[in-house]
């Protein structure tokens, strides 16, 4: 095992996606809420990287803060670097973010009825977004819209470039987005679960049509999940999340073959198996994720955790790194 590091150690190629002790809290009448607190990662072109975690761990904030869509400050104090293409996005204005967005890094959202404007056609949504960052006149722009349709499966696309979102259903609607944030070609695509609202069949449908764009394209993506059964057969490298900080993440088979983190282990005995008995009791993590405006000192997980040393209560761990991929944050590691 290698000696104590804090830093990700650079990977063999240019990141496309270098995050640097990322923070982003929030103000509020309990205090300040830490909702990302120092996550680092870096994702390479072509690479999936998963987040996994429970309600609350801060994996939708972190993207948020990823693509700069959190209210400024006052009401928002973020630090760290978000590196793109050389770049660091949180030291841009919103102007200059706004060229970036859609560009070359993009997002697709857990709801699309909620992040497509209701009293616009899907075409004319898609339209906006190539004109605003490419050079198409309204005929050209038109045209390309049809195809990314297509290239989503949406069936009938150049219908449904008239239609508005509630006309479509939500595997389709899903698509709309997925075609939109694919619209300017992005070297990073974010998607915060974009699957919860759908069925498993169309679920299913979603994740294969992102692999296949992402393969087409060489994006890289950064999948984030609650299920850690889409994590295992759509990803690369998994990265778990609790309580604003990244506590483990390695390739995914290594996480899944021997798991060193304690929540890691919890997480994974809490997905139902097939082969468990007929009507056996779930797993359940007891007790509660912490309060972010008053976290407890030592490990966040510790109150929790099963296997707690005395000096899990009053000391954060140390991230440690094992073979050189594998890094996570534990007193008592399994």
């Amino acid at each position: 095992m290698s000696t104590t590091m804090d830093a990700v150690p650079p990977p063999a190629a240019a990141p496309a996606l270098d995050v640097r002790e990322l923070r982003t809290c929030f103000a509020s009448p309990r205090g300040l809420v830490r909702a990302v607190d120092g996550v680092s990662f870096a994702l390479r072109a072509g690479e999936t990287l998963g987040i996994v975690g429970e309600s609350g761990s801060g994996k939708s904030v972190l993207a948020r803060s990823l693509m700069g869509l959190l209210p400024r400050a006052p009401y928002t104090q973020r630090s760290g670097q978000v590196l793109l293409n050389g770049r660091d996005l949180a030291g841009m204005s919103e102007k200059a973010l706004s060229r970036v967005r859609g560009r070359d890094i993009a997002m697709v959202f857990q709801d699309p009825m909620t992040s497509l404007n209701p009293v616009l056609t899907i075409g004319r949504q898609i339209v906006q977004v190539l004109r605003q960052h490419g050079e198409l006149d309204a005929r050209d722009a038109r045209d390309r819209a049809i195809e990314l349709l297509e290239q989503v499966n949406i069936p009938a696309a150049r219908k449904r470039m008239d239609e508005h979102p509630h006309q479509l259903s939500g595997g389709m609607r899903q698509r709309a987005v997925i075609a939109i944030a694919l619209a300017c070609g992005p070297r990073v695509l974010i998607a915060d679960e974009p699957t919860t609202a759908l069925d498993v069949t169309v679920q299913a449908q979603i994740l294969q049509l992102l692999r296949a764009l992402q393969q087409k394209h060489g994006m890289a993506l950064v999948l984030i999940s609650h299920n850690l059964g889409v994590v295992a057969g759509m990803c690369d490298r998994v990265a778990v999340m609790y309580a604003g900080r990244i506590v483990e993440e390695a390739p995914v088979r290594a996480v899944f073959a021997a798991p060193r983190m304690r929540y890691t282990e919890a997480l994974m005995k809490s997905m139902p198996r097939l082969d468990a008995a007929s009507h056996a009791p779930l797993h359940v993590i007891g007790g509660r994720p912490p309060n972010l405006a008053d976290p407890p000192p030592g490990c966040g997980f510790a109150p929790r955790c099963r296997a707690a040393l005395p000096q899990c209560q009053r000391e954060a761990p140390a991230v440690t790194w094992q073979s050189g991929e594998h890094r996570f944050a534990c007193w008592n590691p399994l």
